[in-house]
C-alpha cells in the first residue's frame, strides 16, 4: 500500500497511535493523504487562483522564510502581497500540522520554501529534465541539502473539484540500484567550482551529485518512464498529503491550484535513520 488515509480534520489533539503510524509509514516511503483537510481561502484569496499571475517563465509562485514578497508572480504590489499572504498562511498552516502529527521531528525540521502553483500541470511545456509528469526523486540542482530528508506537505486548492493525478513509482533502494552503475563519481574540485561561480548556492556534496543525476537520469530515460511499474492516485480536491519527495519516485499527471510547503529533516532525527536516501546510497556504494 502506498499510501495511508486519516479522515480527521482536527489534529490538535493527534493520538501517539496516529503519531507513530505517520512517522513509520512516511520513513518507509509511503504518503499520507488527509482528504478533509486543507487551506481555507478568503473570499479575495479566490481571486488569486488565476494562472495569469504567474510569470511566463516561472514554474510556480514561491516565498523564501523571511522573504518580503514572493518571486515567481507577475503583478501588481497589491496582489503581490495578497500571493505573500497566502504563501505565509499556508507555512503556518503546513508547520502546524507536521508538528502536532510529527511531534519528533518539529524541533529539528527547518523550513524551506512555500510555493503556489495556479498552472494546470498538464499544459506546462518544459523540458524531460523539469518535466514533473515523468517519474522522478527530488533533488535541486541550486540548492544542496547535504544528505538531509525533503518533506513535502501539499494541499489541492483547485475550486472546481478537480483531483490532482499522481504517479508513484517503484521504492527508492530499486531506482538506486537501477541507475547507480551509470553515474559517474564527481569530477574533484567539481563541487568547489560550482559554489565558486554560484551555480549552487551551497558546496554540492557526493549525496547531491550523485541524487540529482538519478533525479535527471530516471527523467532522461524514455525506456524507464513506459516501462516501469507505477500507481496512479487521486489526490481530491480540499485534501492534503505529505510525503518525502527525496525518497518516493513521483509524477504530477494532471491538476491546478495547489500549495506546498517544503521542510527539510537531519536523518539522524529520524526514528530509523538507515532508511534515508544518504544511508541506502552509502550501502549500495559502500562508501560514506
Amino acid at each position: 500500500m502506498s499510501l495511508i488515509r486519516f479522515d480527521n480534520t482536527d489534529w490538535e489533539d493527534a493520538s501517539s497511535l496516529q503519531q507513530t503510524t505517520a512517522i513509520k509509514a512516511l520513513e518507509q516511503g509511503q504518503l499520507l493523504l488527509f482528504p478533509n483537510l486543507y487551506q481555507k481561502l478568503t473570499e479575495t484569496q479566490y481571486i488569486l487562483l488565476d494562472p495569469k499571475c504567474l510569470a511566463p517563465n516561472a514554474k510556480n509562485i514561491s516565498l523564501k522564510p523571511n522573504a518580503a514578497l514572493v518571486d515567481g508572480a507577475i503583478a501588481d504590489t497589491a496582489m503581490q502581497t495578497q500571493l505573500t499572504t497566502l504563501c505565509r498562511t499556508y507555512a503556518s498552516h503546513a508547520t502546524r500540522l507536521v508538528q502536532q502529527l510529527l511531534p519528533s521531528y518539529s524541533k529539528a525540521l527547518i523550513p524551506g520554501r512555500t510555493s503556489f502553483r495556479p498552472a494546470a500541470v498538464d499544459q506546462r511545456k518544459q523540458s524531460p529534465r523539469k518535466d514533473d509528469r515523468r517519474l522522478h526523486v527530488d533533488a535541486f540542482p541550486s540548492s544542496p541539502n547535504q544528505g538531509k530528508r525533503i518533506l513535502r506537505v501539499f494541499c489541492n486548492i483547485n475550486p472546481n473539484g478537480e483531483p490532482r493525478i499522481w504517479r508513484l513509482g517503484e521504492p527508492f533502494p530499486e531506482v538506486a540500484k537501477r541507475f547507480l552503475p551509470t553515474i559517474k563519481a564527481p569530477f574533484p574540485g567539481s563541487a568547489n567550482l560550482l559554489n565558486t561561480l554560484g551555480i549552487t548556492k551551497t558546496k554540492r556534496s557526493r549525496y547531491d551529485h550523485y541524487m540529482l543525476h538519478i533525479h535527471d537520469t530516471m527523467k532522461m530515460d524514455e525506456t524507464y518512464q513506459r516501462q516501469v511499474n507505477y500507481e496512479e492516485i487521486a489526490l481530491p480536491a480540499l485534501s492534503t498529503w505529505i510525503v518525502f519527495t527525496d525518497q518516493v519516485s513521483h509524477a504530477a499527471m494532471s491538476g491546478q491550484f495547489m500549495l506546498e510547503q517544503t521542510f527539510y529533516l537531519p536523518p539522524h532525527t529520524m526514528q530509523r535513520p538507515e532508511l534515508a536516501p544518504i544511508h541506502v546510497l552509502e550501502h549500495l556504494l559502500a562508501q560514506r
